[in-house]
């Protein structure tokens, strides 16, 4: 007799402790690999969130400490917008502003010893006593020479930071040569610099003997302050600030930072959010056949009293232990990988925003708490509707039926994955917040759930015209009308797949579109013949310039000067790139938009696409630089540009001259005749320069620079490709354990089939066309719900996170890979796990119903 609810004597769900605990031990005993491919799933997912969060945090944890060791841990600085510098003799009125304590003028420059790059500070000892110690050095005792305390103030004398000494391999005491704003000057190691940080590699040299012994007499760089009152100090500088000149902080510097690889950061921490999401889909797959094939036992508990809730508790439980083992075993996971790619990639993993600086791993307690959570949370939720389905089905019919708990006559409805992809689709189009495409990560997880939901109708309408068919080899028909008619039971199998196939296309698409862009731009742009470009600040002068362009062979050649130019403090600065532009527009410069004929003596300058969507400049605009005070252009087009995320303006170099009186130039690009030896004409310009200066420039040839350019790339999204290889990987584990799975829940089937006729041979072939069916109807789903994500990826997120467009590049080749490859897959393990489940007799296949 079966309790009632209320009546004494009912089990109730905490009597029923015992009957859980052998329901949920037995089915871990009988299928381990099932508990542990689901757990890896969210292993997966939860690992690659942990570590790629790590690394970013690590990142700029190692950023900030770059920039106070430059920095010395200024309160406020008054910084330059280019390497230009400014003029010295702001020194005195900025330290003879309100609320300023003290001033320390600081030189800056970007120079190397060897192959060591480091930054060159040039301080005035004194005052940066007061203001940034940090930046004071230690002559070590007993060295020997110079006992004298003059030391810091030695014209030959250099401190290096402890990150310097290392990485140029030298010492305290030995003589090396700096390179510099295309100078090399020799200095002896007087010190260290035990104050500054031990990842930052930097030398300070006394302000005066880097003015003078590298060419910068009279600007300075930055003015480091100490407060007596901030307010009064922000109030009265800005006031007499120049344009050429800042104030910034330590956190405005660390914004520029922030803000130059935030987008990078969170689209990565999104893409692994949806692996984890994608992990669910597998939990809920794999635990709604778990569901399927426990129906009777179910029922029969059921019938002995215990209530729904205990149904419900068994699965969540279930789903739970996935979701500790999963998300335990993903944190350790995610801390050895997150040590990997700090090793192998860097802290930008390879995208080249945080160059040459160290990262190590910072362990973040709130973080590893948060996609603990978040990994139980994927397990739990994709156990939790499978319960509900279990609980909510009527015991008597149960205990009668273990097959499909959908009527194959019903038709599925289409509208709830329609509604889903529409308002996916819409938000994905809301504007980004603070620059992140959070509206678009949004929509796509929406349309993601909305593609799964619509499996179920799209697996009917693509089998309903092979199921109205009435001939054919029986395992085929078979097959075909067994999937038809179990519409629940096929889009659970390709519940997990459909998610994991379509995450993996859409970031495949993404990739190839972006990386045939750039290969296309690359193309363009690279139209010389031969590339000469300095390094170490150095540039080439007027009669340099003049000896160059007579070398035989050459036909022309373009000079061009590329600085760095800031517009706001907290953002990164644009590249201000001077080059002939006013004579004929430049064949090289592709252009997007152009703007219409400018008036006379107005100023013309050429924005890149991501200039114009950080600061708004369009075609025909007037707007102001800060070039030679407050210079006013006009906006005369907008161009393409690949190369630099931030932003840059191109001006002719004639005006770039007049402006700034800067006569150096950096890059050259040369044309030469048809049928000139490119190597032999490189040797003859590398001649031509300058004993001091020949081993400060780099040649390269358009193919050379294309290729290094197309590595970088793949570098830079050498973790989407692991996140796409993950993709793959799971979604096979998927195929691989739902055709297991449900194939050997199918042997009583298979025993009755074997009464009415049936061959091993043939029932091996039944399964073998299921599998492949079931395989290739995921991967159908899969790429078509993975080409729609894309076009969020490529139209919404990619310009909102960079700034950059690009047209939609399907790979074919990608496309047919990954659909033979879960066809075949789905068909193998249908096979195997079919040996497995006709390898008993018929009459022991069928027992139960004896």
């Amino acid at each position: 007799m079966a309790f009632k609810p209320g009546e004494r004597g009912e089990p109730g769900l905490r009597s029923s402790r015992l009957a859980l605990g052998w329901l949920i031990g037995g089915e871990w005993r009988f299928h381990p690999a099932r508990f542990l491919l689901t757990a890896v799933a969210i292993l997966v997912g939860v690992a690659l969130g942990f570590a790629v969060h790590l690394v970013n945090g690590s990142a700029l944890a190692a950023f900030d400490g770059a920039m106070r060791g430059v920095s010395g841990a200024a309160e406020l600085s008054v910084r330059a917008t280019s390497p230009l510098g400014i003029d010295e003799r702001l020194y005195a009125r900025v330290a003879r502003a309100d609320g300023v304590a003290d001033a320390s003028p600081v030189v800056t420059l970007d120079a190397r010893i060897g192959k060591t790059r480091l930054t060159l500070l040039g301080v005035d000892v004194i005052r940066a006593a007061m203001v940034t110690p940090s930046l004071i050095g230690v002559r070590p005792p007993g060295l020997g020479q110079d006992e004298s305390n003059d030391t810091p103030f030695n014209e030959d004398s250099v401190f290096l930071s402890r990150a310097a000494l290392t990485q140029a391999r030298t010492a305290v005491g030995r003589r090396i040569v700096v390179t510099a704003n295309g100078r090399s000057v020799p200095l002896r190691i007087a010190g260290t610099l035990p104050a500054s940080d031990a990842a930052t590699a930097i030398a300070v040299i006394d302000i005066a003997a880097a003015q003078w012994r590298f060419g910068r007499l009279g600007r300075v760089d930055r003015i480091d302050l100490a407060l007596a009152d901030r307010p009064a100090a922000e109030s009265a500088l800005r006031a007499i600030l120049p344009a050429d000149a800042i104030l910034s902080t330590a956190q405005t510097q660390n914004a520029q930072g922030d803000s130059l690889s935030r987008a990078y950061r969170v689209n990565l921490d999104m893409l692994a959010l949806v692996a984890l999401l994608t992990g669910g889909f597998l939990v809920y797959s794999a635990q709604s056949l778990s569901v399927v094939r426990r129906q009777r036992a179910f029922a029969l508990l059921r019938t002995l009293g215990m209530p729904r809730g205990g149904i419900v508790a068994a699965v969540v439980v279930e789903g739970l232990a996935i979701g500790l083992v999963g998300a335990s075993a993903g944190l350790a996971a995610g801390y050895g990988l997150a040590w990997a790619a700090l090793h192998w990639f860097g802290g930008d993993l390879g995208a080249g925003y945080f160059g040459g600086g160290a990262a190590h791993v910072v362990f973040q307690p709130a973080a590893a708490l948060g996609f603990f959570a978040l990994g139980l949370l994927a397990a739990v939720l994709g156990s939790a509707l499978p319960a509900r389905a279990a609980a909510r089905a009527a015991p008597a019919a149960a205990l009668k039926n273990a097959g499909d708990v959908l009527d194959p006559r019903r038709a599925v409805p289409w509208w709830p994955a329609a509604a889903l992809l529409l308002v996916g689709g819409g938000v994905a189009m809301l504007p980004a917040i603070n620059g992140l495409p959070l509206f678009g990560f949004a929509g796509m997880a929406a349309m993601l759930a909305g593609g799964v939901a619509g499996v179920p109708w799209f697996a009917r309408t693509l089998l309903a015209p092979m199921a109205k068919r009435t001939r054919g080899s029986v395992p085929g028909m078979l097959a075909i009308r067994h999937l038809h008619g179990a519409p629940g039971e096929s889009a659970t199998a390709l519940c997990g797949i459909v998610a994991s196939t379509a995450l993996m296309i859409a970031m495949a698409t993404m990739v190839t579109s972006f990386r045939g862009a750039v290969d296309e731009w690359l193309g363009q742009v690279l139209g010389a013949d031969l590339y000469l470009r300095t390094t170490a600040g150095a540039s080439f002068d007027p009669a340099t310039r003049t000896r160059l362009a007579t070398t035989p062979g050459v036909v022309r050649l373009a000079f061009s000067r590329q600085i760095p130019l800031t517009i706001t403090p907290d953002r990164p600065p644009i590249s201000l790139i001077a080059r002939p532009e006013r004579g004929g527009r430049d064949p090289l410069l592709v252009l997007i938009a152009k703007g219409s004929a400018l008036p006379a003596n107005t100023l013309p300058v050429w924005v890149s696409e991501p200039a114009q969507r950080l600061y708004g400049w369009d075609p025909d605009e007037t707007i102001t630089l800060p070039i030679a005070g407050r210079t006013r252009f006009v906006v005369a087009g907008v161009w393409r540009d690949y190369g630099r995320q931030a932003g840059a303006v191109l001006i002719d170099e004639g005006d770039y001259q007049r402006l700034t009186g800067d006569e150096g130039r950096d890059e050259i690009s040369a044309m030469v005749r048809p049928g000139e030896d490119i190597g032999k004409l490189a040797d003859a310009m590398t001649a031509r320069l300058p004993a001091s200066l020949r081993d400060q420039v780099e040649v390269g040839r358009p193919a050379t620079l294309r290729k290094l350019a197309l590595t970088l790339f793949d570098r830079s999204f050498a973790v989407t490709y692991l996140l796409e290889a993950v993709a793959i990987l799971v979604g096979l584990a998927g195929v691989a354990a739902t055709m297991s799975a449900q194939t050997i829940a199918r042997e009583r089937e298979f025993g009755m089939l074997r009464h009415l006729g049936l061959t091993r041979r043939q029932l091996t072939a039944m399964l073998g066309i299921e599998g492949a069916i079931v395989g290739l109807t995921g991967a159908l789903a899969g790429i078509g719900l993975g080409l729609i994500l894309s076009q969020v990826l490529i139209h919404v997120i990619n310009p909102q996170s960079f700034n950059w467009t690009m047209t939609t590049r399907i790979p074919y080749e990608t496309l047919l890979g990954v659909a033979a490859a879960l066809t075949g897959a789905a068909a193998i393990t249908a096979v195997l796990a079919g040996r497995r489940a006709t390898a008993n007799s018929a009459v022991q296949s069928v027992r139960e119903d004896w």
